[in-house]
């Protein structure tokens, strides 16, 4: 009988705990300082410091240091050769980054998993008093454009390793003014925009009519579209070399050869460069980072005006119902440390500055790239920031404008040790395929080049 009764006990004892239990992590208050790697430049950083102010207001023993490490790639490098002294670790609470950074810091376990804050119903308390749960609500979690929101479970273990933090993607951007002069349609499938290149070849034989920017993405993109195979975070591993790719790599070949395309590779530099030019070869179409809209608008001329009014749409489409365009820009990371009051106080920024609408739309107008919530146009400033785009003086929030109107078309890529490589072999056949000269066995000449990339991704490995 005693014996029952005392397994009765323990039952109830676990019952009573488990609600509390089942909270997770909470921060307790302790003071703690954090460090923030970014590439922010002098535009960007007044932004994060009037936040960082906002935030350590809220909760004052969190001390927020930021350091702005040059570029992306610099930002893995620093942390990477951080990683690599034992016992000392990264010096950063938090990082930009991009899924294939994180995949190298996984190499080190060093990225800490988000499920347990983002699920966490445990009540923080801010120094006037009022209280926020450490995880995400059900409304901000629904607020996230899903696309850049599930960037960050894209690693093969079903783990939240990252949160977005500002996005961009590509956009087709077309002279608007010589589109309706010579009553040109806006392409939205492969189909038409061919098409619609040899219409542009025969009024302008000079042209070039579309430059695309980078041969990674356009590659990455047609897969996605064609649901053919690109990547996968477990083994196997790439995919890429299959039938239906290698038609779409030949047929952007004849393209090539018709003069109707060129690429920033082949070109020499950024193709938006070609698009505004007022020489005699230009293009009429540029597909690029929405990011770069101020890029891919002409100078005004001695008069004050532009040359063309810009035109901005969403890149053609193997299936419009199928539709997907990449997901780029920054997201953000958080690194284990011994302290784990460090790591929570590191999520409540990162939860902040992902959350709060002032700061997304305050930074997307600074900064040229899209929030990550919905919500943002809530803000009234940045609500006027929208209505204003046009092709002239308001080109970015031409941009911005499309990129939230195709909030279910984003995509992103498996992330794993070795898919960067990828990446870069599937730019680097683009270009050579495009290349290919007539005097070629052209489809055996496509074979081999897909087979070296595949050699070449597995022997990263």
């Amino acid at each position: 009988m005693k014996k029952l009764v005392s397994i009765l006990l323990v039952l109830v004892l676990a019952l009573a705990l488990t609600p509390a239990m089942a909270e997770g992590p909470a921060y307790d208050g302790s003071e703690v300082t954090i460090t923030f790697y970014n590439t922010m430049g002098t535009n960007l950083t007044p932004v994060l410091e009037k936040y960082i102010a906002v935030f350590e207001a809220m909760y004052p023993n969190i001390h927020v240091k930021y350091s702005s490490i040059g570029s992306y790639d610099d930002v893995r490098d620093q942390i990477s050769t951080e990683l690599s002294r034992v016992g000392i670790g990264t010096d950063a609470n938090i990082a930009y980054c991009y899924p294939d950074h994180v995949a190298l810091y996984n190499l080190y376990k060093a990225v800490r998993t988000l499920d347990e804050f983002i699920d966490s119903t445990a009540e923080v308390t801010r120094a006037d008093g009022t209280t926020e749960i450490m995880g995400l609500t059900a409304e901000q979690k629904a607020d996230f454009i899903e696309g850049y929101y599930n960037e960050g479970l894209q690693f093969g273990d079903g783990h939240m390793y990252t949160m977005p933090f500002s996005k961009s993607t590509e956009v087709l951007y077309y002279n608007k003014t010589f589109f309706e002069a010579n009553g040109l349609e806006i392409p939205t499938t492969w189909d038409e925009l061919e098409a619609l290149c040899e219409k542009i070849v025969e009024i302008d034989p000079m042209s070039i009519p579309l430059g695309y920017d980078s041969e990674g993405n356009w590659f990455i993109t047609m897969t996605e579209q064609l649901q053919s195979g690109y990547t996968s975070a477990t083994e196997p591993h790439f995919l890429f070399n299959n039938e239906t790719n290698q038609a779409f790599v030949k047929r952007f070949r004849e393209w090539y050869q018709e003069n109707y395309v060129t690429t920033a590779t082949l070109y020499g530099a950024y193709t938006s460069g070609l698009f505004t030019s007022t020489g005699e070869i230009k293009s009429y179409m540029s597909i690029g980072s929405s990011a770069g809209a101020s890029y891919q608008r002409p100078a005004k001329g001695a008069d004050g005006q532009y040359p063309f009014e810009v035109g901005i749409t969403t890149i053609p489409q193997a299936d419009p119902e199928n539709r997907k365009v990449i997901s780029q820009g920054p997201s953000v990371c958080i690194f284990k440390k011994g302290n784990v009051q460090e790591e929570y106080a590191s999520w409540l920024f990162v939860k902040f500055l992902t959350t709060d609408i002032d700061f997304q739309a305050e930074f997307s107008m600074a900064s040229g790239y899209v929030p990550v919530i919905k919500s943002v146009n809530q803000n009234a400033t940045y609500a006027e920031f929208v209505a204003s785009a046009d092709g002239g003086d308001h080109v970015t929030a031409l941009s911005a404008k499309v990129c939230l109107e195709q909030e279910d078309a984003y995509y992103t890529s498996p992330a794993f040790n070795g898919s960067s490589t990828a990446r870069d072999e599937v730019a680097g056949l683009i270009t050579k395929c495009l290349t290919i000269g007539d005097d070629k066995d052209v489809d055996a000449e496509i074979q081999k080049a897909f087979e070296d990339a595949v050699a070449k991704c597995e022997y990263s490995l």
